[in-house]
């Protein structure tokens, strides 16, 4: 019942990244033979152009060799077969730029558009091959109506060029019947290169419209439910159940590192219930104040009581005790513009310890209004 729904569902999301590098890997990209048909034309026609002269000397070398043999040479069977060697050979090499031009093309012209790819995935039997019914839906689908289209229009555009073509070149085509035989090869070489050049350009029209229809197809057929875009991000992300849970270990793995670094601190700033943070200050070692753990409420109470544990000196500053716990995160130096206030509170234990010493008659009190900067307050 989920397929039936799924697949009567509107395609209307586009397709995902994982699913343009499935289809990919199963060898679904934008083709055009359109393309590689133009491609392939147009190329060997140049090929035939650009070395129409090895080719009509080595077509003229052939005939010659051939309609030139000696009378012993046709009761000699191997000079016979000697004789058709050198010819195929010859016909070879004149006829080699071009196969050279037309293998590079074969396998350039299919990665112009999707690029490169090789899958053994696409050349794998399938049953919706094999299956007539499938096959009859292919016949008379959306795609074969098109390339009907393409192929009337191919047929019509090629045969009105073509006999456009015929019609400019007909005086030279008569005059190559008064030529001798290497002009008029020559001549024929070329007049069927430039005829066939620009017969094969009507295949350039063709194939401007039948690469944004190959895109817009392949789009289309990648294109997903939002049933499928859901279930594959549940896939890829996981579920939200399992996700949540992960979450919360994570956070419970960096509270407890964080509650294990409270013993380290030289003093808890508190607000004086709601938020607590532990700061350390080794002037040996650090440049600034480092911030070793913060919480609010809960985890508050928490990181007091394991000051309280370990005889670390709490000093209540709400205002103080904000400031670092909105704008520093664990682990970091607190603001420069918490310097002032944070040596104050300092400054205040240490006078507090000189206190309990007896060194210091009178017992100190922390200032309220510690210097913080408007932009670090959080009232």
């Amino acid at each position: 019942m989920a397929d039936d729904k799924d697949s009567s569902a509107e395609k209307s999301q586009e397709p995902t990244q994982k699913r343009l590098d499935s289809a990919r890997e199963d060898g679904n990209i934008a083709r055009s033979k359109e393309l590689n048909t133009t491609a392939i034309l147009l190329g060997g026609t140049a090929a035939v152009i650009a070395f129409g002269g090895i080719l009509a000397t080595g077509l003229a070398r052939i005939m010659e060799y051939n309609f030139t043999l000696d009378r012993a040479a046709y009761f000699d069977t191997a000079a016979m077969l000697e004789q058709l060697g050198d010819s195929v050979m010859t016909g070879f090499t004149s006829l080699l730029p071009v196969f050279a031009v037309l293998l590079l093309l074969a396998f350039l012209a299919p990665i112009a558009l999707g690029g490169w790819n090789f899958s053994l995935k696409s050349i794998a039997p399938k049953a919706s091959r094999m299956s007539p019914l499938a096959g009859i839906g292919r016949m008379f689908g959306p795609n074969a109506i098109i390339e009907l289209f393409k192929a009337i229009a191919k047929v019509v555009v090629v045969a009105s060029l073509a006999l456009l073509v015929l019609y400019i070149n007909t005086g030279a085509i008569l005059s190559i019947q008064h030529e001798s035989v290497l002009p008029a090869i020559s001549e024929s070489v070329g007049l069927i290169g430039w005829s066939v050049l620009w017969i094969s350009c009507a295949m350039i029209l063709i194939s401007m419209v039948d690469i944004p229809i190959q895109i817009f197809q392949h789009a289309q057929k990648l294109k997903m439910t939002m049933q499928q875009v859901k279930d594959e991000m549940k896939d890829t992300e996981g579920r939200p159940e399992v996700k949540q849970r992960i979450r919360q270990l994570q956070y419970q793995m960096s509270q407890n590192r964080m509650m294990g670094d409270v013993p380290e601190a030289d003093v808890i700033i508190t607000n004086p219930e709601h938020y607590a943070v532990a700061l350390r200050y080794d002037q040996s070692k650090e440049d600034a104040p480092i911030m070793l753990a913060k919480g609010a409420d809960f985890v508050a109470q928490k990181i007091r009581e394991i000051a309280q544990e370990h005889d670390i000196p709490i000093v209540s500053s709400p205002a103080l005790a904000r400031a670092i716990f909105f704008n520093t995160k664990v682990g970091e130096e607190i603001p420069g513009g918490l310097y002032i206030a944070v040596a104050q509170v300092l400054a205040y234990l240490h006078q507090l310890k000189q206190f309990a010493k007896g060194r210091v008659k009178k017992r100190p009190i922390l200032r309220s209004d510690v210097a913080i900067p408007d932009e670090l307050r959080h009232d």
